[in-house]
């Protein structure tokens, strides 16, 4: 991963329950977590180390313990994590990524959280969802992870959005490609939860259309497209989405035929949303992230408008 822009900044706070509660998760003692920490960091020498590669990057810095709650698979490639995190002080934006500490493995990991704040407020989890690679912590995740497991976090990125109740207004043009989505669907979950405060309660702040468009190889690699769908369908006309696979070989469902376009995201899609009170987000490979980023300077949008983050 790398980090680009902070648009707003600020913490985000609320009222705490539990699920999956596990009353023992901070039974690791601060000595073994500080070791754990500093032991990881020390052997984590790879040149492109995700610590190395974030070095300057803005993080916190508290170490937290966490304990593994639940996994899935997303896909063919990618298994979902939930974790939970007892610390009531632990909290994150939408959009950050976390330092993955694993017991036994030097390298530290670094993932996108791709909840939103709210299910960390209201249930202590956050989830992450980890493509295999054969990078250590990858693999401990798709062969070792069980649950019950421990590891340890910290939060980190300039990568967020994160807007407080008096703001203005703004819309969001969401661009991912491939397991780029996890950051933004924090940011789409985010965006739903703030929809929801405002309908309900006629207060907090008032977000304006999400447009997501998201691309991957074939519609199985096309990541929580429940998830996003049905956020489509709870906001009509507030919530969009325009699905992309570049390499399908089999029929697609009759469900996700209507928000499925063949073919790569086009510069001319994203410049139809063009507009004073839109804030593009970008993760995704770096040649899409860039592609993207300069199409937009160059269609004269601000830069403090677009933020991005790569990931390799």
């Amino acid at each position: 991963m790398a980090c680009a822009a902070v648009l707003v900044p600020g913490l985000l706070r609320g009222p705490v329950g539990a699920i999956c509660s596990q009353a023992a998760l901070l039974k690791s003692t601060r000595g073994a977590l500080r070791h754990l920490t500093l032991t990881s960091i020390m052997k984590s020498k790879r040149k492109t180390d995700h610590l190395e590669r974030t070095a300057n990057a803005l993080r916190q810095e508290v170490v937290t313990a966490a304990k593994v709650c639940g996994t899935a698979n997303e896909s063919p490639s990618v298994k979902r994590l939930r974790l939970l995190v007892a610390d009531q002080d632990f909290s994150f934006k939408a959009g950050q990524w976390i330092d993955f500490f694993i017991p036994g493995v030097s390298v530290v990991g670094g993932f996108s959280i791709c909840s939103s704040p709210r299910l960390l407020e209201q249930e202590r989890v956050i989830e992450l969802a980890v493509k295999y690679t054969n990078h250590p912590p990858a693999v401990w995740i798709h062969k070792q992870c069980a649950l019950d497991s421990e590891v340890a976090v910290r939060v980190g990125g300039e990568f967020f959005f994160d807007p407080q109740p008096a703001d203005a207004s703004r819309n969001l043009v969401l661009i991912a490609g491939g397991v780029g989505i996890n950051p933004l669907l924090s940011i789409l979950r985010h965006a739903a939860d703030l929809h929801r405060e405002r309908a309900n309660q006629g207060s907090g702040y008032e977000i304006g259309t999400i447009r997501l468009f998201y691309s991957a190889k074939n519609t199985s690699e096309l990541l929580f497209k429940k998830n996003i769908l049905d956020l489509v369908n709870e906001f009509p006309g507030k919530i969009a989405c325009s699905l992309h696979v570049t390499k399908q070989t089999t029929p697609i469902s009759a469900e996700l035929k209507p928000y499925i376009t063949e073919g790569r995201i086009t510069e001319k899609e994203i410049r139809e949303h063009i507009s004073r009170e839109t804030l593009f987000y970008i993760c995704g490979p770096p040649p899409m992230t860039d592609f993207f980023s300069k199409q937009l300077e160059n269609s004269h949008v601000p830069k403090e408008h677009i933020c991005f983050e790569k990931w390799w």
